[in-house]
């Protein structure tokens, strides 16, 4: 078995010192993708009936946490070439292995509806565009959320809902439109990808309502849970550099009023500890989330409804808390924090993208509350 954390721990050094490359490229470099795919961190996630490595999701988190505190948006490309190799537990097996056989294989796209898919026999005919296809420009494969047509009409779930399923791509399917110009998180490459009447074949699609293919107590998660997991943990990675930073400026760092240093003065102590202690909490209750999860799923084979909403309201928690803790060290770095060739600087910009994601999202407190105050609640968005 490949030792994730410590191929993930190796590789950071290397990753930081491209950081302002990364920066500048808006997209990561082929050959850190290529050097991440053969780590093994693209293919965490995957089945290793079709030869993944089917890790716990607590490493998962914490390779994710190495990478992104090495660089955030290689932390954020991992995650999402991580998160939609889950497709392999949820495909037909002869289709996970045409998909993800290859071990080198790196996968993308956009898990949100907003394509369409119109039947057409044996296969779908796939129209629609996506923002936020992070990472894609290294991808062999890239996935597209579509809502289903039967003709002109959507077709519905028992529920009442439009049923929607998840279409995978041949790379040469699929065109990249390069609209990432965005504050943060520059260096994932998170441009639109959009496809155009593409015929998919029927089994090379999932349902993630469904369930999985693949046995396991690690597709015992959700989906949606362990996409969250990812981005919190991109989060925490970013805030634990953003404090890294700030204690370097800290010790050096000498107001031109003051023979003290910044770490020297006792408002900056006391605030500096504080946000210590903010993420480190954040971090402790990702972690217990995960533990209990991870005891459910190897007990029972599932999550119950309660388990699922304290992974979503922990993973929300961390990413938010992360981004005040690196608000916190750019206000304290003062007017350094503001320059491009300081850390800082980035570290405030990513944290803040971060927090825009749908699986962290405020609105996410306000179905966790249902759950916690004994309302009906549709289970499938947690």
């Amino acid at each position: 078995m490949v030792d994730v954390v410590h191929a993930a721990q190796a590789l950071a050094p290397d990753i930081r010192a491209r950081a302002e490359e990364i920066e500048q490229a808006r997209r990561l470099p082929a050959d850190i993708a290529r050097t991440l795919a053969e780590a093994g961190l693209f293919r965490q996630l995957i089945p290793s009936s079709v030869g993944g490595l089917e890790v716990r999701p607590s490493a998962f988190s914490e390779v994710v946490q190495t990478i992104a505190a090495a660089d955030a948006a290689v932390g954020w490309c991992v995650m999402i070439g991580a998160t939609t190799g889950l497709n392999a537990a949820y495909l037909p097996p002869e289709v996970a292995r045409e998909v993800y056989g290859d071990p080198k294989v790196i996968t993308g796209g956009v898990f949100a509806p907003i394509g369409k898919a119109v039947v057409d026999g044996d296969h779908y005919r796939v129209t629609g565009r996506w923002p936020w296809a992070s990472g894609s420009a290294n991808c062999d494969w890239l996935c597209g959320g579509c809502l289903i047509f039967d003709g002109e009409r959507p077709r519905m779930r028992a529920d009442g809902g439009p049923e929607n399923r998840m279409m995978l791509f041949r790379r040469e399917d699929v065109e990249l439109i390069d609209t990432w110009h965005a504050s943060g998180l520059r260096g994932t490459g998170s441009g639109d990808m959009a496809v155009d009447d593409v015929a998919v074949p029927l089994g090379r699609s999932v349902s993630l309502e469904d369930p999985p293919t693949a046995a396991g107590a690690l597709y015992a998660f959700p989906v949606f849970g362990l996409l969250a997991v990812g981005v919190a943990s991109v989060a925490l990675g970013n805030a634990k550099a953003a404090l890294e930073s700030l204690r370097d400026l800290a010790n050096a760092k000498k107001p031109q009023y003051s023979r003290r240093s910044l770490a020297e003065r006792t408002p900056v102590q006391a605030d500096f500890g504080r946000a210590q202690g903010r993420w480190r909490a954040a971090r402790a209750y990702l972690d217990d989330a995960i533990d209990r999860c991870w005891q459910g799923a190897t007990a029972r084979g599932a999550l119950t409804t309660e388990d699922r909403a304290d992974l979503r309201l922990a993973c929300t928690h961390a990413t938010r808390e992360s981004a005040d803790v690196v608000s916190t060290a750019y206000e304290l770095g003062g007017g350094t924090s503001v320059y491009a060739s300081h850390p800082l600087q980035r570290h405030f910009r990513d944290a803040h993208v971060a927090t825009q994601h749908i699986m962290v999202a405020p609105s996410t407190y306000e179905l966790i509350g249902r759950v916690e105050l004994g309302l009906e609640t549709q289970a499938s968005m947690l």
